[in-house]
């Protein structure tokens, strides 16, 4: 199957009519190289490599921004496949809509040098025609995101065919609704996290004014959010459950805290983590009672009608 990223061309879309009419998706970051020869396939050793690199052209920036930017680099250059779909911003509130049909290619000395030919469709998707879950979905975390996720309801739009009924293949997802109606969640807490109780601790982490700790990647998959402690000393993993078995979703928090406390926390920072769920159970408790980093938080949802 293929995939479907929201690709930025450029901060506020700068740099989109130059993309539309050249047939081309692109990166920049700073990084005046031909990757041609240094796009391995996991995109953790190419961070490896070049975070340093990074850090070193832009001595303000944190291992989490640097993180973020190589990872995105190489999204863009080698993890989106020929085949893959792209929707781009023009600035206007229209998505352009194009298919990838190249490898990586470097154009030096140009606009976003780090490239892919795109094949863009004679058509677009307006924003206000999207779901909400999608808006936020397109309209988040940096460069590149991966909107997958919502293939039934692009292809809808695109005029393509009617979303099927919701099904899993994945034996780790007890209840496929839950796992449907909890990404909807996942968004109603990022836009109202400041009125949350991690909200009075904790912010969702920014990068440059942006919100980037929405579906932070990792090399085991992305979190569902990365947040940071108003006194920057604690990094802060929440995962929601998402339908999955107990003992699934802590052992997919524990490998998240795992990465961030490798990866991206400074010194003299530590990692907590918070699980999310509508109840909980026996299995979830068995398990948390020996891993006191990480803190259990039901959600309640208030539905009712009232009469006009």
């Amino acid at each position: 199957m293929r995939n479907y990223y929201r690709v930025m061309l450029g901060r506020k879309s700068v740099h989109a009519a130059e993309c539309f009419a050249g047939n081309f998706i692109g990166a920049d970051f700073g990084i005046n190289q031909d990757l041609s020869s240094k796009l391995p396939d996991e995109w953790r050793e190419f961070n490896k490599e070049f975070i340093p690199i990074f850090l070193e052209g832009h001595p303000d920036k944190n291992k989490i921004g640097a993180g973020l930017a190589c990872g995105a680099l190489w999204t863009v250059a080698k993890g989106i496949k020929i085949g893959d779909i792209v929707l781009c911003p023009d600035g206007t509130g229209s998505y352009h809509i194009g298919e990838v049909i190249s490898d990586y290619l470097y154009a030096p000395g140009q606009v976003l040098p780090h490239r892919r030919t795109v094949k863009w469709m004679n058509q677009s998707i307006e924003r206000n025609n999207m779901s909400e879950s999608l808006k936020n979905s397109t309209g988040s975390i940096g460069t590149v995101s991966n909107i997958t996720g919502h293939h039934d309801e692009i292809e809808k739009l695109m005029g393509g065919f009617t979303p099927p009924t919701v099904i899993s293949t994945d034996e780790t997802v007890e209840d496929p609704a839950a796992f449907v109606m909890e990404k909807h969640l996942e968004d109603f807490l990022v836009q109202n996290w400041v009125q949350t109780e991690l909200g009075k601790e904790y912010d969702i982490y920014e990068e440059e004014g942006e919100c980037v700790g929405q579906q932070y990647q990792t090399d085991t998959g992305p979190l569902d959010i990365l947040a940071i402690s108003k006194d920057k000393r604690r990094l802060l993993v929440v995962e929601l459950k998402k339908g999955r078995a107990s003992d699934v979703v802590v052992g997919q928090i524990l490998r998240y805290m795992g990465y961030v406390q490798e990866e991206l926390a400074e010194k003299e920072q530590s990692v907590k983590g918070v699980i999310i769920a509508l109840e909980d159970d026996q299995r979830i408790r068995r398990a948390l009672a020996v891993v006191p980093t990480i803190d259990f938080y039901r959600y309640q949802i208030n539905f009712k009608l009232v009469k006009a």
